[in-house]
């Protein structure tokens, strides 16, 4: 088998230790094995580079294991040809399981070209990643907080959550806030009601009126406290994201086109995918990259299962929450899409088809540089009106009634 890559190194890598294999390969064609074993502190990071320098390594690989291999790819990166390989496609044969014959196989494997790297962007979009990443994470902590509060005031028979249409409003908070600091009144706590909300002021006085006990106080005041914090902390990160995707505004505001897709999901988007789309030969690997695409498993003419396979989940729930919103947007071509499909196929594959859709959207959009056209609600009676007349004279036959079709510039 023809060697590509003949100063390699395979690593394999863990959360405290690094298995190392340099296979060097002759111009006779012998192979000369170099092992060591290295720390995964900076300092031994650095000593497996000096290590690798020293055996003149041009090409290393390691599987993308949890999140280890970054400060080894950040270090490695830009010094020798470091490829980030999917786990599934190195595994070994069963046997003699070993560090050092994990990072040896690795090595042979890349030195072969047998492994496809994995797609790790530039540095900047890695940061940008991050700080998208952080800024959902702390949406689901906020969400978690407002979930907590709903059932402890719940528990303290204060009904606010049935008369406000969000908890989390500046009127409910303010309630929430002087209960706290001991005013009981109801009367006085629907004053603090404000705009429409000041209609209701009969339903509060009634909502107000519980059972807060001391436990109460401290549960509330500490989860009013975390939603405080976490819509602070998203302001922050949401602020540097902003900087940061400056230069993309006209692109975040061609994707904020598609029914679903707002500022924030857009910038989900562009930092997990990037603004480029030519890694991606068609919208369909976009979409298996995203994991979106149904799965394959099929055995003896069966297709035993078709759930969406692994892929990149970040990019998958900002997607999957925008098919959602974009789903209720009346005379839409999304609409159509999930009303066609939810029936005969299930709400959450409807869902997930439409997500798929939106995908597809980006990528022509991007590798055009187009804006988003909307196909319309009727696109799928347009595209085949006859099959979808005989559909509906047979629904009406079903009913007990003839049909006859005729055309209209016929029947004038």
């Amino acid at each position: 088998m023809q060697v590509l890559r003949p100063r390699c190194a395979g690593l394999d890598v863990h959360k405290k230790t690094i298995a190392a294999c340099i296979l060097l390969t002759a111009s006779d064609g012998t192979v000369t094995q170099h092992a060591g074993d290295f720390g995964t502190m900076t300092e031994d990071i650095l000593k497996l580079l000096d290590w690798l320098k020293a055996h003149d390594v041009t090409d290393a690989v390691m599987e993308s294991t949890g999140v280890y291999w970054k400060p080894i790819y950040n270090l490695l990166e830009g010094q020798v040809a470091i490829a980030l390989v999917n786990a599934q496609h190195a595994k070994a044969l069963p046997g003699r399981k070993t560090d050092q014959s994990d990072a040896e196989w690795l090595a042979d494997l890349h030195r072969h070209g047998l492994l496809r790297a994995s797609y790790v962007p530039e540095r900047p979009q890695r940061e940008l990643r991050e700080l998208v990443r952080h800024r959902t994470n702390l949406a689901q902590r906020r969400a978690q907080a407002l979930n907590e509060l709903h059932k402890i005031l719940e528990s303290t028979n204060l009904k606010l959550t049935s008369v406000v249409s969000e908890v989390s409003g500046v009127s409910a908070l303010d309630m929430l806030q002087h209960l706290l600091a001991g005013q009981a009144d109801p009367t006085v706590l629907a004053e603090l009601a404000r705009g429409k909300l000041r209609n209701k002021k009969d339903q509060l006085r009634a909502a107000l009126r519980g059972d807060l006990r001391a436990h109460h106080k401290l549960i509330i005041g500490q989860l009013l406290a975390d939603l405080s914090w976490c819509e602070e902390q998203m302001s922050e990160v949401s602020a540097e994201i902003e900087q940061r995707l400056a230069d993309q505004q006209e692109l975040l505001d061609r994707l904020d086109e598609i029914p679903g897709v707002n500022q924030r999901v857009a910038e989900v988007i562009v930092a997990e995918v990037g603004s480029d789309v030519s890694r991606f030969p068609t919208d369909n690997h976009l979409v298996s990259w995203a994991g979106l695409c149904p799965g394959n498993d099929q055995s003896a003419g069966k297709r035993r299962s078709g759930r969406i396979r692994g892929g990149n989940r970040s990019l998958r729930g900002a997607i999957v929450e925008a098919a959602q919103a974009g789903r209720r947007k009346k005379g839409s071509f999304l609409s159509a899409r999930y009303a066609r499909l939810a029936g005969r196929r299930g709400k959450k594959r409807a869902v997930v088809a439409v997500g798929r859709t939106i995908l597809k959207s980006v990528w022509h959009m991007m590798d055009k540089g187009v804006g988003y056209h909307d196909l319309g609600a009727d696109y799928y009676e347009r595209r085949n009106p006859e099959q979808r007349a005989q559909g509906l004279v047979r629904r009406i036959e079903r009913l007990g009634f003839k049909v006859t079709l005729v055309p209209v510039a016929q029947a004038a």
